[in-house]
């Protein structure tokens, strides 16, 4: 293979822009392990990218203005971005750990070493909430409500934090419920599978609930969470009534209203008696869904144990800032 072949990649893609790899072997008339040998080493090196997803992935020339000029990072602080960043563009790609902290740096006009530090002092702070890998959220639902129906209340992280936004969780459970990715969710479920097992030992869990959505989508994440955890345990029967028009919780701003929209929309339609049963959620602003299932719950006699909450992601602080979810 000629040693220009790189660059002649790089003049096609800079006369003809976005170019699909088949388009680009019928031009250069080379093997499909060569085009993507060169079209690897040209990525690498940030002078190609790409857009899209098998079968129609597109490469082009990526503008300069979205690489940051040399920075020089410590291992730690860089590690620590790695494992716990994740930006989704306003184009859908994915971007985890520096990569992606790079670029929403450079779109956001902050210098990548000073704010990467920053995000990582930023996130330890949270951090000092988590305890045996969860946070405790039942205090918050103690200075909502005159009565708390759960035993325990658990998140699993924020779902954003200050400067920085959506965590890392965050942002995977938003995009899997926006997108209805099967991908995204069964990176979600994999994420949270450890922790979940891991609180179903330290409590005894002998049962389940998944409290279901409001919205009808073709895929539902509550289900597929189910079905992916995979728990083998008995599952507490919770339906959502269906209305003539479904009101999601996320809509409404008075927690009065979010109260009411629980109570009467949500149905515990379990006639056996369980023991100690873990009520799952996928995100939790005011905690009204949680508190009021539980109520259920208890009312009907079908706890004979404890009752468990736990929530992927939580709000740190008001229940309005979770509203998007």
């Amino acid at each position: 293979m000629k040693r220009d072949t790189g660059e002649k990649i790089v003049k096609i893609l800079a006369e003809k822009g976005r170019v699909t790899a088949r388009e680009m072997r019928e031009l250069l008339q080379i093997s499909r392990q060569g085009l993507y040998l060169q079209i690897a080493k040209l990525s690498r090196k940030g002078r190609i990218a790409k857009i899209g997803k098998s079968p129609r992935v597109y490469y082009f020339i990526p503008d300069l203005k979205e690489k940051s000029e040399g920075f020089v990072l410590d291992k730690k602080t860089a590690s620590f971005v790695d494992e716990r960043y994740l930006y989704v563009s306003p184009l859908g790609e994915k971007l985890a750990g520096m990569g992606g902290f790079e670029k929403w740096c450079v779109k956001t006009g902050q210098e990548v070493a000073k704010t990467a530090r920053e995000y990582m002092l930023t996130q330890q702070k949270y951090d000092k909430w988590i305890k045996g890998g969860v946070i405790s959220g039942l205090d918050k639902l103690g200075r909502t409500f005159p009565v708390v129906y759960l035993d325990k209340l658990y998140y699993l992280d924020f779902y954003s934090i200050e400067r920085f936004g959506r965590t890392k969780l965050g942002q995977l459970l938003l995009y899997a419920k926006q997108s209805q990715s099967r991908e995204v969710i069964r990176e979600l479920v994999t994420s949270v599978e450890i922790r979940v097992r891991k609180l179903i030992e330290k409590h005894q869990i002998e049962s389940a609930g998944f409290v279901p959505p409001t919205v009808r989508r073709e895929v539902q994440l509550m289900r597929e969470l189910e079905i992916g955890l995979g728990l083998l345990l008995p599952i507490v029967k919770i339906r959502k009534v269906q209305m003539e028009l479904m009101i999601p919780q996320k809509t409404l701003s008075r927690l009065e209203d979010r109260v009411e929209n629980a109570a009467k929309t949500i149905v515990v339609e379990e006639k056996r008696k369980h023991g100690n049963i873990l009520l799952i959620d996928d995100a939790m602003g005011s905690g009204a869904t949680l508190n009021e299932t539980a109520k259920q719950i208890r009312e009907r006699g079908v706890a004979g144990g404890k009752i468990v909450g736990l929530v992927i992601v939580g709000s740190y602080k008001g229940f309005d800032v979770i509203s998007e979810v």
